[in-house]
């Protein structure tokens, strides 16, 4: 898709990004992350094995983001590691190609953590954490454009999963394994053009932005119904008066 190829900037090494953040200070307290080659239709070559790792924060995880991903204020204690090292080992982990890479989440939540973290730790890596800035895409923004629900609201990830036919790679609130969802909803979206078409078709009306006339005619068309030039003239008359 054309559209999304000018998002890409000709990457074809991707990643594919999840951080989980805590309650309140909105830090990072793990990465999770999924490298791939891309051919030159844009689907998906080859990967690399899943990454994670956990993320030291300033302040405390809190109950609810404890109770949602199982990760505490203790494990971050045990198995946590600064954000410089972490964001360090990230880059280590998508290898050479880190600078010629897009960087992908789904929503703009992950940047928000990327950004507080920067703001709690004056020993960012400023290269490494402006290079992900750089090249970051929100696949949520980009694919709710095309898939809605029936009452006009965004996928969430896992509803995305259901919608495309992919199977969850195990349980949501894990970085890795929401990278990994995320991955499989990317491949999916672009070889499933058919579904993905008339999905959007059905979408058009709900967007708003669109004349009462056009509206008019892309439901009976969704409907199945005959548009012809004198049904679009009587459409237009009928909004006027």
């Amino acid at each position: 898709m054309k559209k999304f190829e000018k998002l890409l900037k000709h990457h074809k090494k991707v990643v594919f990004l999840d951080f989980e953040g805590t309650q309140y200070s909105h830090e990072m307290i793990a990465i999770g992350a999924l490298a791939v080659t891309l051919d030159r239709k844009g689907y998906i070559k080859s990967r690399k094995e899943p990454f994670k790792v956990f993320v030291k924060a300033k302040n405390k995880v809190g109950k609810y983001v404890s109770e949602l991903t199982g990760i505490n204020d203790n494990l971050l204690s045990e198995k946590g590691v600064s954000f410089a090292v972490a964001m360090e080992s990230l880059k280590k982990y998508v290898g050479l190609s880190f600078k010629k890479s897009s960087f992908i989440t789904f929503g703009n939540h992950d940047m928000r953590i990327l950004n507080q973290s920067i703001t709690h730790n004056l020993d960012f890596p400023k290269e490494i954490c402006s290079q992900i800035q750089k090249n970051y895409i929100d696949f949520a923004t980009f694919i709710n454009e095309f898939l809605r629900d029936e009452r006009g609201n965004p996928f969430s990830l896992v509803h995305c999963c259901e919608l495309l036919g992919v199977p969850l790679a195990g349980e949501s609130h894990d970085p890795a394994v929401d990278a990994i969802n995320l991955a499989n909803i990317f491949d999916a979206f672009f070889k499933n053009k058919s579904l993905v078409a008339e999905r959007y078709k059905k979408a058009l009306p709900m967007y708003g932005h669109f004349p009462s006339p056009v509206n008019e005619m892309l439901k009976k068309l969704n409907r199945g119904e005959t548009v012809t030039p004198e049904v679009y003239d009587e459409e237009v008359h009928k909004y006027l008066t």
